[in-house]
C-alpha cells in the first residue's frame, strides 16, 4: 500500500514537470513567425527555437558569358541560388517542447504523412 502511495506521488511529480515531448505542428505564417499545435495552441516567436538550419539559404553565383572574337560582348551575370528554401506557411513541422514547457525547438519539417 505504502509502495503504490509512493509510485502515485512520483508519477504525479514527473507528469507535473513537463518533460520533454515530441510535437507536431503547422508553420501558419512565417513573419511574424506562428505555428499551430492541435488547432488549439499557436505558438509565436517568442516560445519557438528556430536553428540555423531551418532557415532560408542561397548564395550568389556570379559567372561570366563570352563569345570568342568580340571582346565587347563579355557579360558578367549574378544569380541567386537557393539551396534551401526555410519554413513557409503550410509547412508541417516537428517540434520539441524544452523541459518545462515554456519553449520549443522547430526540430526539421516533415515530408510525408
Amino acid at each position: 500500500m505504502m509502495l503504490e502511495v509512493i509510485k502515485q506521488a512520483a508519477l504525479e511529480v514527473f507528469k507535473n514537470s513537463n518533460p520533454t515531448a515530441v510535437m507536431f505542428g503547422t508553420v501558419l505564417s512565417i513573419s511574424p513567425l506562428e505555428i499551430s499545435v492541435d488547432q488549439r495552441l499557436i505558438l509565436t516567436e517568442a516560445f519557438l527555437i528556430v536553428p540555423e538550419s531551418m532557415g532560408r539559404f542561397e548564395i550568389d553565383l556570379k559567372h561570366v558569358h563570352a563569345v570568342i572574337g568580340l571582346s565587347d560582348t563579355d557579360e558578367s551575370l549574378l544569380n541567386k541560388i537557393v539551396i534551401r528554401k526555410g519554413l513557409e506557411s503550410g509547412d508541417k513541422v516537428i517540434l520539441l517542447r524544452v523541459q518545462g514547457g515554456q519553449q520549443f525547438v522547430v526540430m526539421d519539417k516533415v515530408v510525408s504523412g
